[in-house]
């Protein structure tokens, strides 16, 4: 017997999108060598996209209510699933579906495949192109390594793997971020396929203030696996300010303005010290 694929579609106002691309993704899970199930998450939509996915035959649809949001969604799903494989993906028409099996025939090799959107695509909006390309190069040095797409919404990856880092997936957007983060913290192999990008049919859910999120999301995801990175970075940072005071003070000022600079170098000290423990709480738990 071939292994079960489960694949969770979140869906927030997709009506205009929603039965094409699961009709698509019918077509491209039965022509390749794997079982599979197809769960949709119909996260309390305005539109009439719940009323379209309760007519398509042979899909398991689910009914938030009220709206829980992106990651809830898949959460939700997550639990749901039966297969030892997640394959995720919006309904919105922005990814291609055809491109699933150059993702799948990677399983057996990598713990996650990830398509990856090509940062310059030009259904990318400009908005967004920037905070992606910054979170993207934030983000992997952060964990030493190269991500080409930190939070692609089209992915495969083992259920076991995804359920060790539960508790630290959000409700809403950033999901993607978060199980991204966790699995090259924890050394787990991810693969990167590049893939094409479409334009959205319908209006996007997503803001640009959503980049802060995303920062916030990373910064939280740092402190939790790699923390002495972080307090590393701003214990040297004070360390250099309390020298340049030190050197100014004493080149043009002729006293050395010791308070200051002891103060400093105290903060420095306490915040290395800080992380230090953090790095050992984390690692040794």
């Amino acid at each position: 017997m071939t292994q079960l694929i489960s694949v969770i579609i979140p869906v927030y106002n997709e009506e205009k999108a929603a039965k094409e691309t699961i009709e698509s993704l019918k077509k491209v899970m039965g022509s390749i060598n794997y079982d599979y199930e197809i769960i949709t998450i119909n996260d309390c939509s305005e539109d009439e996209s719940g009323e379209i996915l309760d007519k398509i035959n042979g899909i398991k649809v689910l009914h938030n209510q009220p709206n829980r949001g992106y990651g809830a969604s898949l959460k939700r799903g997550i639990r749901e699933a039966k297969g030892k494989w997640i394959l995720i993906t919006d309904a919105d028409g922005t990814y291609p579906i055809n491109e699933i099996p150059n993702l799948v025939k990677h399983i057996n090799d990598y713990d996650m495949v990830i398509g990856a959107r090509n940062i310059r695509n030009t259904n990318i909006p400009l908005l967004r192109r920037v905070p992606k390309w910054f979170l993207n190069k934030f983000a992997g040095f952060l964990v030493k390594k190269k991500i080409p797409d930190l939070n692609s919404g089209m992915r495969i990856f083992e259920k076991e793997k995804c359920l060790e880092f539960w508790k630290l997936y959000p409700e809403r957007f950033s999901f993607t971020s978060t199980i991204t983060m966790s699995f090259l913290s924890k050394g787990y192999n991810l693969k990167y396929v590049p893939i094409n990008y479409f334009e959205r049919k319908g209006k996007s859910s997503i803001s640009p203030f959503d980049f802060y999120n995303f920062n916030n999301l990373i910064l939280k995801m740092t402190l939790l696996f790699n923390p002495i990175k972080i307090f590393s970075i701003i214990s040297l940072f004070l360390t250099l300010i309390a020298v340049f005071i030190a050197v100014y003070s004493i080149s043009f000022l002729g006293q050395l303005m010791d308070v200051t600079v002891l103060l400093l170098m105290l903060t420095a000290l306490q915040i290395f010290m800080f992380g230090l423990i953090a790095h050992i709480i984390v690692r040794y738990k």
